[in-house]
């Protein structure tokens, strides 16, 4: 299947990134911004209290519904940003594996980040996406 987005790799940095450095999308492509993907069930409630790799995979989860209700998929991402309520690299981490593995060999570039709060009641997890879709 042809797809919008493109990896680019960089041979003059660090290989030790489990992540593309950037991304492009082709020449008329329709970007899709989606808002940030939470770790809400069907009614709003914070699923996974308390644990972050629980949260990451509700959240990925949601991700991929809100792709596929915009006519895309996880392969069509182009960044991410991972957002964890913590000062914990490790939190950091345990999020980060579970969003790493759900993206397999589509490692698009992505910035995890640690922040002190997030919007809804005991959420640890929010991903925020672009993605690029070619039209038809």
């Amino acid at each position: 299947m042809n797809r919008a987005v493109t990896l680019i790799r960089s041979s003059s940095l660090s290989d030790v990134a489990q992540y593309a450095y950037a991304a492009s999308a082709a020449p008329g492509s329709r970007l899709i911004f989606l808002a940030g993907a939470c770790p809400l069930d069907e009614d709003g409630t914070t699923v996974a209290v308390g644990d972050y790799a629980g949260q990451a995979a509700k959240a990925v989860e949601n991700l991929k519904t809100a792709l596929a209700d915009a006519g895309a998929s996880l392969d069509d991402v182009v960044y991410t940003r991972v957002l964890v309520a913590s000062t914990r690299q490790k939190d950091l981490g345990t999020a980060w594996k579970v969003v790493r593995a759900a993206f397999g060999d589509h490692d698009v570039p992505s910035t995890l980040s640690g922040v002190t709060v997030l919007g809804y009641e005991d959420q640890l997890v929010e991903i925020e996406a672009t993605a690029a879709v070619l039209d038809s």
